[in-house]
């Protein structure tokens, strides 16, 4: 990844079948115009698109998995955690002067 410059909480953590959301702050010059994309990486494997267009969700992608937009702020929302979703979270952006920056990324844990 480029120098992180989208700001996401390193971790978050939440049991089986709970909800968990993920938030993604930026600036008006790449979320609050552009908006953003969602990846899910697992331990092992490579990026996966989760939603792009803030709120768009890829087919294949379970409906569990929802974004949403308010001003610079994307979130990421998984309604009824499974095993299956731990793993890490990055949101991307493009941007008007740099043409794309990142987040340093979200690692989501299930507890017990």
């Amino acid at each position: 990844w480029a120098q992180a410059v989208l700001t996401q909480p390193s971790s978050v953590s939440a049991s089986l079948g709970q909800r968990v959301s993920i938030t993604c702050s930026g600036s008006s010059s790449n979320i609050g115009r552009y908006g953003a994309t969602w990846y899910q990486q697992v331990p092992g494997s490579g990026l996966r698109t989760i939603i792009y267009g803030s709120s768009r969700r890829p087919s294949g992608v379970p409906d569990r998995f929802s974004g949403s937009k308010s001003g610079n702020t994307v979130t990421l929302t998984i309604s009824s955690l499974q095993p299956e979703d731990e793993a890490d979270y990055f949101c991307a952006a493009y941007d008007i002067s740099t043409n794309a920056v990142f987040g340093s990324g979200t690692t989501l844990t299930l507890l017990g």
